[in-house]
């Protein structure tokens, strides 16, 4: 096994690596739970080069072998591990970080936690481990470019760089009119998917591609500016009943999830009428 821990930065960054390494490993002692690697929220992403070895991810498994690629988020309900007598062989990075916490889940969201990823993206992947492995990240901000450039080989794989051709978006239009139509109420990826005629993990990567969220995140972002609307417009109803009618069941959730989008919390938003302006910016 060859493994590296990597500098600290003083100041929280967006991408940090945390470690990085080659294993090969033979022996069943190898099992990670992903709800018991503590508390702090960091990524893994682990390529698989030889051998196989075994996921379980929520009510799912997965056997991983050359050429599959893992990408997970700790703390989170999963597991991966190697069964007696065999053998994987794997290098892997791990980051923390905002942004490389979000464009993982992105990932995981639009293709699951096992993917196939080009042989380019591959290299560029080995190459960043390489190059932390070997000593390169001398400097936080070194080793945050390093880690950088290895999220963003493995969002372009699975999102690609163009923008969706008319044909697709004509395709999702009948899943956007079901979200504008449904914010009141759960939005599951399978339902979507049904009724765009598809896979779960087809149906992300395509709704990603035309819209440029993953469907998750795209019916977040609906139902907060739906929430906008009726915080400025509702005057009857109350934070909590607007909370409802937009599909947050959870208040506190809410508030959390608008204060992020908007930078005031909704009993804020509502007193200053700050929709308005920005319904004009966006062009609503």
């Amino acid at each position: 096994m060859t493994t590296v821990s990597l500098p600290r930065a003083r100041r929280p960054l967006h991408v940090m690596p945390t470690s990085a390494g080659h294993e090969v490993r033979t022996s069943p002692d190898y099992d990670w739970d992903g709800r018991r690697r503590g508390q702090t929220p960091f990524t893994v992403l682990q390529h698989t080069t030889a051998g196989s070895g075994n996921l379980r991810y929520e009510n799912r498994t997965y056997r991983l072998g050359p050429g599959d690629t893992m990408v997970l988020i700790v703390p989170h309900n999963h597991r991966y591990w190697l069964e007696p007598g065999g053998r994987w062989e794997f290098f892997w990075l791990s980051m923390n970080g905002e942004e490389a916490l979000r464009i993982h889940r992105d990932i995981i969201e639009a293709a699951g936690p096992v993917v196939r990823l080009a042989a380019d993206t591959v290299e560029r992947l080995a190459t960043s481990c390489l190059r932390l492995v070997d000593g390169e990240a001398s400097t936080s901000g070194r080793a945050s470019s390093i880690a950088y450039d290895a999220a963003m080989a493995l969002h372009d794989d699975v999102f690609g760089a163009h923008p969706a051709p008319e044909e697709l978006r004509g395709a999702m239009r009948p899943v956007i009119a079901h979200i504008a139509a449904n914010l009141g109420r759960p939005l599951p990826v399978e339902e979507l998917a049904g009724i765009a005629g598809m896979s779960r993990a087809h149906f992300s990567r395509l709704f990603a591609a035309s819209e440029g969220l993953p469907p998750a995140e795209y019916v977040l972002e609906r139902r907060l500016e739906s929430a906008a609307r009726l915080l400025v417009r509702g005057a009857s109803q109350s934070v909590k009943q607007i909370a409802v009618l937009t599909g947050f069941a959870d208040p506190n959730y809410f508030a959390k999830a608008f204060r992020r989008r908007y930078g005031l919390s909704p009993t804020e938003f509502r007193t200053t009428g700050m929709y308005s302006s920005i319904g004009r910016a966006s062009g609503g």
